[in-house]
């Protein structure tokens, strides 16, 4: 699921929006990157169920966190019609950390349910 899930995010980060749903907000583009990146930190974590320490949690979450970063950075060089935005970039960087938290915390503690519940957020 953090394989498929990762690729549509680089499809989605690279290809033009059109018809993206409005939260109403003038920062929309913002929630929508740090919902993203919450849940590629989250899935990425839990994928690596046996990473409960901090310490075998911090490189996961480094590799994650550039991921956003070097999509962020990108974005324009593929796409003419895509901009770089430093607080889209901070917006992937504040999703990666809340993904990553929740999902050190799941592991911890195998919260199952939240994975589950978490998943059927996604497909809806």
């Amino acid at each position: 699921m953090a394989l498929v899930y990762t690729l549509a995010l680089v499809v989605v980060t690279f290809i033009d929006l059109n018809g993206v749903p409005e939260l109403g907000s003038s920062f929309d583009d913002k929630i929508y990157h740090t919902l993203a990146y919450v849940g590629l930190g989250f899935l990425w974590l839990t994928y690596f169920k046996y990473i409960k320490s901090l310490k075998r949690t911090l490189p996961f979450f480094l590799v994650v966190l550039s991921f956003g970063i070097l999509m962020e950075l990108l974005q324009h060089q593929i796409n003419a019609n895509r901009t770089f935005d430093l607080v889209d970039l901070l917006s992937n960087c504040l999703g990666v950390s809340i993904g990553t938290i929740i999902a050190h915390y799941c592991n911890i503690l195998k919260l199952n349910i939240l994975k589950g519940l978490f998943i059927l957020f996604i497909i809806n």
